[in-house]
């Protein structure tokens, strides 16, 4: 109801009816015919009677009455059904520099954002100089992972990570089992890796949580880091991945000195192999 009282007739396209009027927003005879649906069978949606729903019909409910996902996800587990998939507010879409601001000040530990395809978003100096993240390689962070010589080079557990890593792609594509943006990066990374290839047809799931690496750096020497992937609700295509010094290690001690100015000068990207 409260919904409904905030949409004007004129916003859903009908005369205001002018002094007939007696309450703001649309009536529930209104929202039935706009939907298509029986004006008693609207009557009984809003009353939360024991009724037979579907998604289409909550859908044109949720059209007419202009919800937002975040309201349409809530409409639909009132009515029992489950929600369809979050979608980015129009308000939330520039979070761009809220994000980069967040990850600039995890630093002297490396950060970087990617969306739901592990396209490359952001990254954070750190991330540069422990992972080699630099423009100039594929900005996809499970292609990248497999094809770039200076992350194989410097990841001990190489072997063992990429299995997770892998699984934890599947767990993402998912969420989104007919999306050809994921189809595209399997198919990519297919042709680039037999590796990718072996592991991809394992069939393995895992969800994206903590993953415990150990970085052999150049300059350094050994980083231990326990990598989290976090996820924004108001922007469920992205996710931060923060890499933290394990404790009873020397890492954060290295990180510090590595982005200082005096580290960063021997730190310009060398490939041990």
């Amino acid at each position: 109801m409260s919904r409904r009282a905030r949409i004007t007739p004129a916003e859903a396209g009908l005369p205001d009816g002018g002094s007939r009027r007696r309450t703001p927003g649309l009536r529930r005879e209104e929202v039935a015919v706009l939907a298509g649906v029986g004006v008693s069978w609207y009557q009984w949606l809003e009353q939360g009677r024991d009724i037979t729903v579907s998604g289409q019909v909550l859908d044109s409910v949720g059209r007419v009455l202009k919800l937002t996902s975040a309201e349409r996800r809530h409409l639909y587990a009132l009515a029992g059904l489950n929600p369809p998939a979050l979608e980015v507010a129009p308000a939330d879409r520039d979070m761009c520099d809220g994000l980069k601001r967040l990850i600039d000040a995890w630093m002297p530990f490396p950060a970087h954002i990617m969306d739901s395809y592990w396209n490359t978003v952001l990254y954070n100096d750190a991330a540069a100089l422990v992972f080699g993240m630099r423009p100039e390689i594929v900005q996809n962070c499970l292609i990248a992972f497999f094809t770039d010589p200076i992350y194989r080079s410097r990841a001990t557990r190489w072997e063992e990570i990429a299995r997770q890593v892998v699984a934890q792609f599947r767990a993402a594509c998912s969420e989104k089992p007919h999306d050809d943006g994921f189809r595209a990066v399997i198919e990519e990374a297919r042709e680039l890796s037999p590796e990718f290839a072996e592991l991809w047809e394992r069939g393995d799931v895992r969800p994206g949580g903590q993953t415990q690496k150990e970085i052999e750096h150049p300059v350094v020497g050994t980083l231990h880091v326990e990598a989290t992937q976090l996820r924004i609700p108001a922007r469920p295509d992205l996710a931060i991945v923060l890499h933290t010094p394990q404790p009873d290690t020397d890492t954060a001690e290295k990180l510090e000195w590595l982005t200082s100015p005096e580290g960063r000068r021997g730190s310009m990207y060398p490939i041990a192999i």
